[in-house]
């Protein structure tokens, strides 16, 4: 039979966020990125670099910058660091 093929239905990768480790379509968390020149969050969510995805909620943001952030990203967390995602958390 020489039918049309059905649309195809576009896979949307699911994510898991740090803080509370709900799991979620990567378009509703927020990813923060590992780079050489340090932690930073990334909007466009393509930045290179090993990522962690966070909930827009305050308290994820606190629980992650308790450790679970750093385990994530493999990497220590400078205080500079530390300090610009906590000035990213108080905008939440």
């Amino acid at each position: 039979m020489a039918g049309k093929n059905p649309q195809r239905v576009k896979h949307i990768p699911p994510r898991t966020c740090v803080g509370c480790r709900i799991v979620l379509t990567k378009r509703s968390l927020i990813r923060i990125v590992r780079t050489k020149k340090g932690v930073r969050v990334d909007p466009s969510g393509k930045a290179a670099g090993r990522g962690a995805y966070l909930h827009n909620a305050r308290s994820c943001w606190e629980k992650a910058l308790k450790g679970p952030l750093s385990h994530a990203l493999k990497t220590q967390i400078t205080e500079q660091d530390r300090q610009a995602l906590q000035a990213v958390m108080q905008e939440l």
